[in-house]
């Protein structure tokens, strides 16, 4: 078996783990190694050749490709080293390695001093949903359908329909468009976006592409490929309203309806996962419940812009890094972010108390339904921390609000993160 040793281990090298490793090594870890299983590094930036990247990060509108290749650059000026084509099959916490395999090694063991998560999302299928009907060709997910049509050329159909409004669905049907197809409809079951407003602008009205919320696709027919589907009008308990149906002739079904953090290797190694958004429980140094063991990007929640990703990415990173090297830094307890009135969820969860050097604390937050001029509010003790007005508010997009460290200092209980309506 070909064992190595390295200070700082990230698996995954898309944006998340790119902007981590190169944090880890700026913290002075000597020694940094990313494994990745396809055979380029990027992750699914480089099938995202729109632009609308990097405009907080680098100030300028990049491609999803110009973007990885910022840090990819980067990565090798820094003197990192990288494992493509190589599947992470186990991590041992408890003893510091993991075991993968690699199309040239064979089975390798690479011990580590720091590990960083940072293995992204996958797409929510047909078969996650249960939408009844026959099983034709011409269903995809819209991430498969940018893969085949940006990086192999392949057009996916010419009549498209769109079940769900996430943001890659959006920019599929401005890219369809584009290429010649006509998208007829996006069928979005909830009363409002699930992705960004502005894709909403950029990509369907722009093209003059239907939107239908509260809708839903209850059925697929045809044989070889798909023929029509049936869309219907939902209730408030997104159940199909019966004598609402209509049906839309069409070739082609894409879904874009959610994305599911991966997290089997996070699962197997016993780390504690949030039931809300399915990827690891975190503290704000990005560390997971397995001391060592830190988490970023999209496997501890879907975000909604890459410079989010790459801004948390590089705090698992420093933390990663700077453990590797000094060692674990001494804590005064651990307390919870919990999620309180109009909020889904708090990222992140757990708060590592550090009275001898505070630092502030970034907390990153989805409200539960759209709102406009609201009142974001942190508690603590009944007190309140601090606060943010908002003209808008949406579950689409992640909010953020920002504890002082001076005011770290006085928190000795949970924080709590609320909407407060009517301001």
């Amino acid at each position: 078996m070909y064992d190595v040793n390295y200070d700082v281990v990230v698996i995954g090298a898309g944006p998340a783990g790119l902007a981590a490793a190169i944090e880890a090594k700026r913290s002075g870890a000597a020694k940094v190694l990313i494994v990745e299983r396809d055979s380029a590094l990027g992750g699914i930036l480089q099938q995202c050749i729109h632009p609308g990247f990097g405009l907080h990060i680098f100030q300028e509108e990049l491609t999803g490709p110009e973007y990885a290749y910022r840090f990819i650059k980067e990565l090798d000026a820094c003197g990192i080293e990288t494992m493509c084509d190589t599947m992470v099959l186990e991590i041992h916490g408890d003893d510091k390695f993991i075991y993968a395999v690699n199309s040239r090694l064979g089975v390798v063991r690479i011990f580590y001093k720091s590990l960083i998560l940072a293995m992204g999302c996958r797409e929510r299928t047909r078969g996650a949903l249960g939408i009844p009907g026959t099983r034709p060709a011409g269903i995809f997910t819209a991430g498969t359908a940018q893969r085949l049509i940006n990086m192999q050329g392949y057009m996916v159909g010419k009549r498209i329909v769109i079940l769900g409004s996430g943001d890659i669905g959006m920019i599929m049907a401005r890219r369809l468009t584009l290429e010649g197809a006509k998208v007829l409809a996006v069928v979005e079951i909830m009363p409002y976006l699930a992705g960004l407003t502005r894709n909403k602008v950029q990509c369907l009205d722009d093209f003059d592409i239907p939107l239908y919320m509260n809708h839903t696709v209850i059925d697929i027919k045809g044989k070889k490929r798909v023929e029509r589907v049936t869309v219907a009008r939902v209730d408030d308990d997104r159940k199909p309203i019966k004598g609402t149906e209509w049906e839309v002739d069409c070739d082609t079904l894409l879904l874009s309806v959610g994305l599911i953090p991966e997290n089997e290797l996070s699962r197997q190694c016993g780390i504690e996962l949030s039931p809300i958004t399915g990827g690891p429980m975190v503290n704000q140094k990005m560390e997971t419940s397995i001391e060592g063991i830190f988490a970023c990007g999209n496997v501890v929640h879907v975000n909604d812009l890459v410079d989010n990703v790459t801004l948390e990415s590089r705090v698992a990173g420093r933390y990663a890094g700077l453990q590797a090297v000094r060692g674990k830094a001494p804590s005064a307890g651990v307390l919870n972010t919990i999620a309180g009135s109009g909020i889904r969820y708090v990222m992140p969860q757990k708060i590592a108390l550090d009275k001898a050097n505070p630092q502030a604390l970034d907390l990153y937050f989805r409200v539960t339904q759209p709102a406009r001029d609201v009142v974001l509010e942190v508690h603590c003790n009944g007190q309140r921390i601090v606060n943010a007005k908002k003209r808008r508010v949406n579950p689409g997009e992640i909010e953020h609000i920002r504890i002082p460290a001076e005011k770290m200092e006085k928190i000795t209980d949970d924080v709590t993160a609320e909407v407060v309506e009517g301001v």
